[in-house]
């Protein structure tokens, strides 16, 4: 989802629709902080049959009228099999990222285990509360893989796929075409690296490439795409 600039006034609510779901995100803005920075964004994320697959574009805007950054990573792991897709204002979304990957860390030392992928996903939903950032989180555990989305209210929503940001329409309807129960993970990384290009055509504040997570009981890979349509994503 695509957050404002902060400029005059003390507090900005956004609200979305989401399926039957509304959700209301407020936070607290002051002029003297400066701008935000955000990830403007379209985010994706399947649950395929040996796996997930989660994609993004690669731009992050200023007030959502600059591109900031052409070559921003926007998938990052979390734990030994997750990873976890920002969207929102880029520095409460670093620091979540930061905060989860040390809670996933302190579990396992402690635990000799890694955390389960609904453990997970309610430490996540804690850490998220009150922040301006719309993240997805995927993952895989003994019992499969699994597709969450979460907001700055705290709810945690797990499906088999998932969109979000500010291309998250598009993107949504490219998936609900094409996503099938039991699509093998290099089908998933198909679609999901579709959506994103899809996304990208129409909405101003995504682009600049595609980066693809693949996620396995063996571990995380991430890394970009090409753009079989010429350059390189």
């Amino acid at each position: 989802m695509m957050y404002e600039s902060r400029f005059e006034t003390d507090e900005r609510f956004e609200r979305e629709t989401v399926g039957s779901i509304e959700r209301t995100t407020a936070y607290e803005t002051n002029e003297a902080d400066g701008p935000t920075y955000k990830t403007g964004t379209t985010i994706v994320a399947l649950a395929a049959a040996d796996g997930v697959v989660m994609g993004a574009d690669k731009r992050m805007s200023l007030g959502g009228r600059f591109t900031a950054s052409k070559d921003v990573e926007k998938l990052s792991q979390v734990h030994s099999t997750a990873t976890m897709a920002i969207s929102g204002a880029v520095g409460p979304a670093q620091q979540l990222l930061d905060s989860l990957q040390a809670e996933a860390s302190l579990y396992r030392t402690r635990h000799g285990e890694p955390m389960s992928m609904k453990a997970l996903s309610k430490t996540t939903g804690h850490l998220v509360r009150g922040l301006p950032v719309q993240p997805l989180l995927g993952g895989v555990d003994e019992t499969g893989g699994h597709v969450f989305e979460l907001d700055g209210s705290g709810s945690v929503i797990e499906d088999s796929y998932a969109a979000g940001g500010s291309g998250m329409q598009t993107a949504y309807g490219l998936l609900e075409g094409r996503m099938e129960p039991q699509l093998s993970v290099s089908e998933a990384t198909d679609v999901a690296t579709d959506a994103v290009l899809a996304a990208s055509e129409r909405d101003t504040a995504s682009g600049n490439g595609v980066t693809i997570a693949t996620i396995t009981r063996e571990g995380v890979q991430i890394g970009d795409v090409t753009d079989m349509n010429g350059g390189a994503s």
